[in-house]
């Protein structure tokens, strides 16, 4: 009996396995398929929702028995004005100083034999800053003077010569020839008298170049030479003595030469010295004749007053007025729209039965600063410009301010 039971049991158990793996494969097979058919139904989701959203928007563009209300767009608007517009030029410029002097010689220049002056110190017009070597002209002048002194006294020796011929001659005593040579040598020494006097100033002066003197007053602002060196005014490396007034100063820079029409003595300048927290208005006061061939450019200067703040060199910015215009139509430049033929703007129109919508004006443009246009033509004071939600209007759509 015990034998029949134990095959039973074994193929009892076998046909279940084979009946549980035949399940199993029949789950995974229906899970893959549902996944496979909510893939394909958020597909086909995605395109419907796509062709919806399309014919929503053909449908709002052509169907104007829709419902107004969904197709109203909201924006803001402001009423147009008028107000005086100015145009400026933006640069970099810098003060420089009205007098500013680079001492040199008067001379060929020299040793320095003595220095009268230091970086930092006032001096004054006329006041001695360095002498140079002068011994070798000295000693010209003492023999030019010798030289002057044996004329004289050979001069005065041939004009008691002549006196004495002269007289023998007016008691018929001599010779015509003796008078004539005696007169002939006083004219003689007379005009090497005359010369030698003559180049006693000239050596004379030379001496004086031996002083240099300030041809300003001012401030000695660089003082690059000591006793013993050689002085000429001038070396590669700058001016040896450079003398800065202060008192009369002056901004200048270089302006673009496509402006030059533009600009004038007397133009508005708006002047700011960062640097100094300083903000100055003027007026040009010069305008250089000639265009900087490396620049592309042409110089122009405005006189400022003195301030101690302010130094030669520093650093300004320089805005001047070169086009202004009074009660001109003025709005900000981001709501000027272009397309191919035109630039143009969008303002609020009231229709007569109560509603609102966006107007496209078409606008002609003039000078351009910072955010502001000048708005030649198209607008007038008054009429409601949209300021806000401009974008992707179009002419006659629905609007409302809010």
């Amino acid at each position: 009996m015990q034998q029949v039971v134990r095959p039973t049991l074994a193929i009892l158990f076998l046909l279940f396995a084979m009946a549980c793996g035949d399940s199993k494969k029949e789950r995974e097979g229906a899970l893959g398929e549902k996944k496979a058919t909510v893939a394909k139904m958020k597909a086909d989701y995605a395109k419907q929702g796509e062709a919806i959203k399309k014919l929503e928007d053909e449908i709002a563009l052509l169907d104007t028995n829709a419902d107004a209300a969904a197709k109203v767009k909201l924006v803001s608007v402001a009423a147009v004005s008028t107000e005086n517009f100015e145009h400026y030029i933006d640069l970099q410029g810098k003060i420089d100083a009205e007098n500013i002097s680079y001492i040199s010689p008067r001379g060929m220049g020299g040793q320095v034999k003595a220095l009268y002056v230091q970086a930092g110190q006032l001096v004054k017009k006329g006041q001695l800053l360095l002498k140079l070597d002068d011994a070798v002209v000295r000693q010209q002048i003492v023999a030019a003077k010798q030289g002057l002194e044996t004329i004289r006294t050979q001069l005065s020796f041939a004009k008691n010569i002549y006196q004495r011929q002269k007289n023998l001659w007016d008691q018929n005593i001599g010779t015509e020839v003796q008078l004539i040579s005696a007169k002939n040598n006083v004219e003689s020494l007379e005009n090497q008298l005359r010369a030698t006097e003559e180049n006693v100033k000239v050596i004379t002066e030379q001496l004086n170049t031996a002083n240099v003197y300030s041809d300003v007053t001012g401030i000695a602002d660089q003082v690059n030479i000591k006793v013993g060196e050689t002085f000429t005014g001038m070396t590669a490396s700058g001016p040896q003595i450079k003398i800065v007034n202060t008192s009369s100063l002056k901004v200048v820079t270089n302006v673009p030469e496509n402006y030059i029409s533009r600009l004038h003595t007397g133009s508005g300048v708006q002047i700011t010295i960062p640097d100094a927290n300083k903000k100055l208005n003027a007026s040009i006061s010069l305008i250089s004749q000639s265009i900087d061939p490396t620049m592309r450019g042409f110089m122009v200067e405005a006189k400022i007053p003195y301030d101690p703040a302010l130094k030669p060199n520093q650093s300004a910015i320089i805005k001047i007025l070169d086009y202004s215009a009074n009660n001109a139509v003025v709005i900000p430049v981001n709501l000027v729209q272009s397309d191919e033929t035109s630039k143009y703007v969008y303002v609020l129109e009231k229709q007569g039965n109560g509603k609102t919508i966006a107007r496209k004006k078409v606008v002609l443009i003039g000078e351009v600063y910072g955010d502001k246009v000048e708005i030649k033509t198209g607008l007038s004071a008054g009429e409601q410009i949209i300021t806000e939600g401009y974008q992707n209007l179009y002419e006659g759509q629905s609007i409302a301010t809010g």
